[in-house]
């Protein structure tokens, strides 16, 4: 049994194909499709973001939003870059977001990827310490993030308050329990997925990662998995993790899915360059028939090892269409891989 989710990348742009022409579209549209997927019995609804692009950036109006529209459905990211955050704010963001959803917030976080404009991260009022790198600063962030939501004091009250305080140092308000079992590390190498696992992160793991060595794409990324676990149980946490992977998955069931999505059929991994001298493997899309689609997805190590299946969905071509890319899969794919 997997949990199944989609990942939305919020895409929006004035051209005749799209169903989502503006940030509005978008952000509406997005909270109308996490509406049906919960209706459909999908597990989770899930938001990328992304800063100076025509795409989902701020992610907790749209969060609280979904939460307060639905009652089962997980919610979440894949992922936030903490290196545009402010952890203490983001906290209290989080944590409200989390409150209004009755506990159903499953945030993935991250060093981020390369982005839109040079060191955008800067133009948010944000600089390495000395000796950092933009990737420590993000892990540093997400740390600090991760460990004010166990919701401990820390601040010095104001001997003259406002309003009365409780004795003690003060936390960060508002609390939400649990929540900091639902957060996420999006990792893109062996090395923090590790780190993940020490400091009680759950994994997630994306379609692209370092190559790190010249593996199949999905056999990297299961490798990568197993550290994760054996890195978890050697910090002695006591719950067990979580790990989701993201795929690309098409069931072509109408002539429209194969004018769609016919192209990407029997596609292979990719490799290019996610920075100027890091070799990173693409992940494959996988587009064909239910029955051909189920024989090529129960060869995936990745989908193996993880719990949560997250399907990348094309945002742009409308509630209903992605309505029906994901109902395919829940009713053509997912029994015959035991999934459902």
């Amino acid at each position: 049994m997997k949990k199944i989710g989609f990942l939305s990348f919020g895409h929006w742009a004035n051209h005749p194909a799209y169903s989502t022409k503006t940030a509005g579209d978008t952000l509406l549209q997005s909270i109308d499709l996490a509406v049906a997927a919960e209706e459909l019995g999908m597990d989770g609804a899930y938001f990328r973001v992304h800063h100076f692009a025509k795409q989902l950036a701020s992610p907790f109006p749209l969060l609280a939003a979904i939460g307060a529209k639905t009652t089962k459905i997980e919610i979440g990211t894949g992922v936030i870059d903490m290196r545009y955050e402010n952890p203490l704010y983001m906290v209290e963001d989080a944590g409200a977001a989390d409150l209004i959803s009755g506990g159903r917030l499953q945030l993935g976080i991250g060093r981020g990827s390369p982005e839109q404009v040079i060191d955008g991260w800067r133009y948010f009022g944000y600089e390495p310490a000395e000796g950092e790198t933009d990737a420590d600063m993000g892990r540093r962030k997400g740390l600090e993030f991760f460990e004010k939501l166990k919701g401990t004091g820390f601040a010095e009250p104001n001997p003259n308050p406002m309003f009365p305080n409780p004795p003690g140092l003060l936390p960060l308000e508002p609390f939400s329990q649990g929540l900091q079992d639902r957060i996420w590390w999006g990792s893109g190498s062996d090395a923090t997925a590790v780190w993940a696992g020490k400091v009680g992160m759950n994994l997630q793991s994306s379609t692209l990662k370092f190559d790190e060595s010249g593996k199949p794409f999905h056999i990297q990324q299961a490798e990568q998995i197993r550290l994760f676990r054996q890195a978890w149980k050697e910090a002695g946490h006591e719950r067990e993790p979580r790990v989701s992977v993201s795929r690309s998955v098409f069931a072509i069931v109408s002539e429209q899915d194969r004018y769609y999505f016919g192209h990407e059929a029997g596609r292979t991994d990719k490799i290019g360059f996610i920075e100027a001298d890091k070799r990173a493997i693409f992940g494959r899309s996988y587009a064909a028939e239910p029955d051909q689609l189920i024989k090529e997805l129960a060869k995936d190590e990745a989908i193996q090892e993880a719990d949560t299946v997250l399907l990348t969905i094309p945002n742009t071509l409308g509630v209903d269409y992605n309505v029906h890319v994901l109902s395919s899969i829940l009713e053509h794919v997912a029994p015959g891989l035991g999934w459902r």
